[in-house]
């Protein structure tokens, strides 16, 4: 591994840890000729998952891509950099074994894992993923997380 700040192929590695989703390893490695720290990420690749698009065009799956948009979404709200590594995982492991997906399903996936982690982030990636044109749109998606909310109130009480 060469090191970011100096170039130089002399480095060791000084501490590993597993992340919280079990998928990825970072590890703290030291570079033997400027001393400086630097962190590496090992992680399993999706390999040969091709994104249909809406113009029908297939493109290689892009986690940061995908990572981008959520972070767009989650931007000021207090979700954690690791909470959106978990969750862009949990999207790649819903894609095992996949040849081929349409950004859509993408989008539909993302956007359920984003309703469970944060209802305005949701509506944030809801609101440029479904190309929302006005108030009534918002209004529909404020409408429908406040019946999801609803529904899972009304099922926690009868199971008490």
């Amino acid at each position: 591994m060469k090191c970011p700040i100096c170039r130089s192929d002399n480095d060791r590695v000084i501490e590993t840890r597993t992340s919280e989703d079990g998928f990825t390893i970072r590890r703290r490695r030291l570079c033997q000729s400027c001393k400086r720290r630097f962190t590496t990420y090992e992680r399993i690749e999706v390999v040969n998952v091709r994104v249909v698009k809406r113009d029908k065009s297939r493109v290689p799956f892009d986690r940061n891509k995908v990572r981008k948009g959520i972070e767009r979404a989650c931007w000021k709200r207090p979700i954690s950099d690791s909470q959106i590594s978990e969750l862009v995982a949990e999207l790649e492991t819903k894609l095992e074994g996949e040849t081929e997906v349409t950004s859509q399903r993408i989008g539909e996936m993302t956007m359920d894992l984003l309703r469970r982690l944060d209802a305005v982030a949701y509506v944030r990636f809801a609101s440029v993923y479904q190309k929302f044109n006005g108030v009534e749109d918002f209004a529909q998606a404020l409408s429908s997380l406040q019946s999801d909310k609803l529904v899972s109130n009304r099922n926690y009480d009868e199971n008490r």
